[in-house]
């Protein structure tokens, strides 16, 4: 088959990723072997592409936001079909007998293994995953529509989750990519007011169109003081004037897997009066049952620009450097 690799990380624009031929993978006794129909872009790709994430596995295929279809599966797999349409996501596999997954953190697993980072991904004609961490679709959305949830439809929804907004609150988001406008429609859904700050032009027009009460750049304070908030940006620099923007009581989360230093905070303009700041590390599979079942009820849908899925590089390059609002997502015109 044919697949996109990492071969040596650095600079998007260097291109860290080459198109090679690689076997098709053979799934597992627990695995499904999963024909790619489209696969989202997400900014984790990014990072591995240019090692902003330590190389796991060399060469290594990216994409773990995959609609796919089930064309194969191990011995030990039940339950699943061939033909069957599935989706596949960043948290791969867990040990499910630690202490934390004992207590239903299975995001916090030390031996936790990544789509895309640590087996191959989405980024090729074909992928595995384990049945256990296969998810089951809601119908009436097509692959391209679908494939943004996988990640970050589910990442944003954890990080609204640890936000801790209260009923009717006031949430502000810091970058509005392919997460950030996908969690505000939830968010404004279930009755919060959302201000959003975020650098590009079309990003705050989007915002504004979704909902949104208000738009500014990401260094502009909101017009009003917030609850919650949610940096989504991998900018640390931006995490002194999102803690000011809270009101007291308030909580900022940090959704991304990678963050830019953060500078020295001030304790009495930043942290007290019993501000909040906590980081928001990958997603359980429940996180994702219960995102994708609030889609259906409140008709989220993604903002997307497809790509063909021989022109990945080009979209990793587009979202590095800001070139579309919403999500990317690659279609495959592989096979």
């Amino acid at each position: 088959m044919r697949a996109w690799s990492v071969i040596e990380p650095g600079p998007v624009g260097a291109g860290p990723l080459r198109l090679v031929e690689k076997p098709v993978p053979v799934p597992g006794d627990d695995e499904l072997l999963v024909r790619v129909r489209a696969c989202g872009v997400c900014r984790t790709d990014l990072h591995v592409a240019e090692g902003d994430l330590p190389v796991r596995r060399p060469g290594v295929t990216p994409g773990h936001e995959v609609v796919g279809e089930v064309v194969g599966f191990g011995a030990a797999v039940g339950g699943f079909a061939v033909g069957e349409r599935v989706g596949v996501a960043w948290l791969r596999r867990t040990d499910g007998t630690c202490r934390y997954c004992a207590r239903g953190s299975e995001n916090l697993c030390p031996a936790s293994s990544y789509t895309g980072w640590d087996a191959d991904g989405g980024y090729a004609e074909y992928t595995t995953v384990p049945a256990a961490f296969a998810y089951r679709l809601p119908g009436g959305l097509d692959d391209v529509s679908l494939a943004p949830l996988l990640c970050a439809g589910i990442i944003g929804h954890r990080a609204l989750r640890r936000s801790a907004l209260p009923p009717g609150g006031r949430l502000g988001l810091y970058g509005f990519g392919g997460s950030a406008h996908l969690c505000a429609q939830v968010a404004m859904a279930e009755g919060a007011t959302v201000h959003v700050l975020t650098r590009g032009a079309d990003a705050r027009k989007l915002a504004l169109d979704l909902g949104a009460a208000s738009a500014r750049g990401p260094y502009e304070m909101p017009p009003e003081p917030l609850d919650s908030a949610i940096l989504f940006a991998p900018a640390g620099e931006l995490v002194p004037g999102a803690l000011r923007a809270l009101d007291r009581g308030g909580t900022l989360a940090i959704a991304g897997i990678h963050l830019s230093d953060v500078p020295g905070l001030r304790y009495e303009s930043e942290l007290f009066y019993e501000k909040q700041l906590r980081s928001v590390t990958s997603n359980t599979r429940e996180d994702g049952r219960e995102f994708l079942a609030l889609v259906a009820e409140h008709s989220v849908h993604a903002t997307t620009h497809s790509y063909p899925l021989s022109r990945a590089d080009e979209a990793l390059r587009d979202l590095a450097a800001g070139r579309f609002d919403g999500a990317a997502v690659l279609v495959n015109d592989l096979s």
